[in-house]
Order: C-alpha cells, then structure tokens, then sequence
C-alpha cells in the first residue's frame, strides 16, 4: 500500500461559508457557550478537512487523522446540546455520520492488516492471505475517494461550516436559548463533564458482562468524555493540570483495551467476508485469552478513575468574567 505524503488542504475542494466573526484563539472560563463552540468546532472541522487529499491518496496516517477529527467534532455537538439542537441539526449530523462510515470500512481494514502483518513471520500462506486483504482494501478506498470527491462532500462541507457559523441555533430568541447561548462555558463544562463520567463509571461497573454492541457503546462514551476533556485544556487553570492530566491517562488506559477489544470484533467480521478465499482468516481475530487481559486493563482503569476526585467547578476556574 502506497502512502503518500498528508495534504494540508483545508478547502478540500469545496468553499466553506465566509466565517464572519473574529473569534478568539484561545477557550476562557468566562467565555459564552455559543462562542466557545464555535471555536471548538471550527478546531476539529478545519483538521478534518485538512486530511481530505491525504486521505484521497490512500495515506492511512491521514485516514487515521480525519476520523479522530470527526470523532471530535460530533463529540463537540454533542457537549453543547440542546444549544445546538435546531432544526438543521440532525441533517449535519446524519451527513457526518454519513461520512464517519465511509472512512469507517477502510481503517477498519487498515487495522486488521497491521494485526495480519505483525503475526506473519514472512509465512507464505500469511502473505498469500495478505493479497486477499489488500484487494479488499484498495476496493473500499476506491469507494472512499469517490465519496470525498463527490458533489454530497461538498456540500457537507458548506453546511456544516455555514451551520457552525450562523446556523438557526445562533439566532433563536427564546429566553432558553439565549441563557443558554450566554451561559459561561466553565459552568456548562463542569455540569456536561460530571455527567458523562457518572454514565461511563456506572456502565464500566458492569464491563465484564457486557456484550460485544454493548462494550462498543461504552467506548463510545469513554472516547467522548476523552475528547472533550482535551478539547477543554485551555481551562484548567495551573494546579488542576495534574487531575486533568491524571483522568486523562486512565480514559486512555480505558480507550486503548476498548478500542484493541472492538478492531478484534471488526477484524472477525471482515474475516468472514475472506471466508471462501481465506477459511482460516477469522481465527486470528478470536484470542479469549487476549480478551481477559484486555478487559481486566479496562477494569483497572476505571477503577483508579473512579477513585479519583470527580470535575469541581473550581478546577475550571470558573470565577471569571462573562467575554463580550
């Protein structure tokens, strides 16, 4: 597989709406919700974007590089829901998910090879059986660059830069949407943060009797509470790094057993798809022994996470005056 060099294209070939307002380069406590997302969404839509040619050219580091963005920008409307809960809304977020599942099927495969290479030993039929891999691959990146190249990209990528911009969310005059809109983003962070990491510790007390969907979603939300307490670093102030440092280790302790957990069910189920070329494909995707270990990391993690004193106010500092 060729990887060529990761373009920093930011158009991606499509213009996205003029961005009217100067927004600061920097989070603040005091800094109004409507404000702060935008700047949190324009962040991780810029990087998707900055993948796009990359990607197209079949880099899996650039592959790898979009969906962590996108990953993090649909985390970002996700935090700052009901603000952001218009009536344009849910068609960005089915166009994004529309996208996440195109570049889905091609790391998935991706992930799959790196497991076949790092067990092959130079064996000949490991290798005979990589053939089949690659193929499936080169498929599914055809199909990929033609959808980032397709007329529906383009215009997922003015809309959602128009909808971040100045979407009907922005505008609504009600007094709910307007205290919510003007609501301080350190008391908004504080509220969303301790309820998400409620929900994930109360899931993870039940990890091992999770099934294979149900774990998924786990990681799912282990990898949204991940994402926005990075996303959110320009808040804490000096003494708090070391908690937001701290929690941040275990949630990826967590992710990284999760994730390792779900590309092993991922890789079993593109197997069978090899099942006539490959019979024996699947079975290297299928380690109970590998399991246990993975889950008692994840358990152990959360267990320390658990322990940990969860996300105060005063760790957001949030005393400081509402921004203009």
């Amino acid at each position: 597989m060729s990887r060529p060099t990761t373009s920093s294209t930011a158009t991606a070939g499509a213009n996205p709406a003029a961005r009217r307002n100067v927004l600061p380069g920097r989070l603040s406590p005091g800094m109004a919700c409507d404000t702060a997302f935008r700047i949190i969404a324009r962040r991780h839509f810029d990087a998707v974007l900055a993948q796009h040619d990359g990607t197209c050219g079949g880099d899996p580091e650039a592959l790898h590089q979009i969906r962590i963005a996108l990953m993090h920008l649909r985390t970002a409307i996700r935090f700052f829901s009901p603000m952001v809960d218009d009536g344009q809304r849910p068609n960005v977020w089915a166009e994004l998910k529309w996208l996440n599942s195109q570049l889905g099927m091609v790391r998935d495969l991706d992930v799959a090879i790196e497991r076949v290479i790092a067990e092959s030993g130079g064996e000949l039929d490991v290798i005979a059986e990589l053939q089949h891999w690659d193929e499936k691959r080169a498929e599914s990146h055809r199909l990929l660059a033609r959808a980032l190249q397709s007329a529906r990209y383009r215009r997922l990528v003015e809309q959602t830069s128009a909808w971040i911009e100045s979407g009907p969310w922005s505008t609504r005059r009600s007094k709910e949407a307007v205290r919510l809109r003007r609501c301080p983003l350190a008391d908004h962070a504080t509220a969303r943060l301790t309820e998400w990491e409620e929900t994930l510790l109360r899931k993870a007390r039940k990890l091992h009797k999770l099934d294979v969907e149900k774990r998924h979603k786990l990681r799912l939300l282990n990898k949204r509470m991940t994402y926005s307490v990075g996303s959110l670093a320009d808040l804490f102030a000096d003494e708090s790094l070391t908690k937001q440092k701290s929690i941040l280790k275990q949630l990826k302790k967590a992710q990284k057993s999760l994730g390792q957990l779900n590309d092993d069910a991922r890789g079993q189920t593109l197997a069978a798809s090899l099942n006539e070329a490959v019979p024996e494909a699947g079975i290297r995707f299928l380690d109970h022994k590998r399991e246990k270990k993975l889950l008692r990391a994840a358990s152990k993690a959360y267990r320390k996470l658990d322990k940990a004193k969860p996300f105060r106010s005063s760790d957001l500092a949030p005393n400081a005056q509402l921004e203009d």
